[in-house]
């Protein structure tokens, strides 16, 4: 693991073995601060990245939603989503509280807002194949559909989701926005 430092936050960058990537972790790193950024995420804080393969993002699926077979992402945050600010298309009945959520820490530490693991495997796949951009039709670069999976993993950790069509919406074109930067 190596931590990247993007004030005011760290990215904690976590390749498996075997596993060879289409963009430098660093250019990743800077998405997810991006992404942050735009969510208004606590600062300062941490967040994981593992970058890996089918193989475990298929186990952690298995384990963690029930569901067979690999995916591209997962998110695993540590604060509710009522840690962050409210967001276009959120649904009007999701209950917010304004102040930050988590554990005490001792002075000086930063809290750690999650973790992102994503299937290198699974986006080049994606990519090659036109399968990418989560519509399924998009047909781009590696190392385009690797930063989209990881700011889309991000924005989960900071409490979007796209379950519900406008919030659905909105966190598409947030993530379209992200990229073009």
């Amino acid at each position: 693991m190596r931590s990247v430092y993007l004030p005011p936050w760290r990215v904690d960058l976590t390749i498996r073995n075997g596993v060879q990537l289409p963009i430098a972790g660093a250019s990743l790193a800077r998405s997810i601060a991006a992404a942050l950024a735009v969510a208004k995420a606590q600062a300062p804080a941490s967040i994981g990245l593992i970058l890996s393969d089918d193989t475990e993002l298929a186990s952690l699926n298995a384990a963690h939603l029930g569901h067979r077979g690999p995916t591209d992402v997962l998110s695993f945050p540590l604060l509710p989503p009522s840690a962050f600010p409210a967001h276009d298309g959120e649904p009007a009945d999701r209950r917010r509280d304004p102040s930050p959520a988590g554990f005490a820490l001792p002075p000086g530490r930063r809290p750690h807002l999650g973790d992102i693991v994503v299937s290198v495997e699974r986006a080049i796949e994606q990519a090659l194949e036109g399968r990418g951009g989560h519509t399924g039709t998009v047909r781009w670069s590696p190392a385009d559909e690797l930063r989209l999976l990881v700011i889309h993993g991000t924005l989960h950790v900071c409490g979007w989701d796209h379950a519900e069509p406008l919030e659905e919406s909105a966190m598409r074109a947030l993530e379209r926005g992200l990229l073009g930067r």
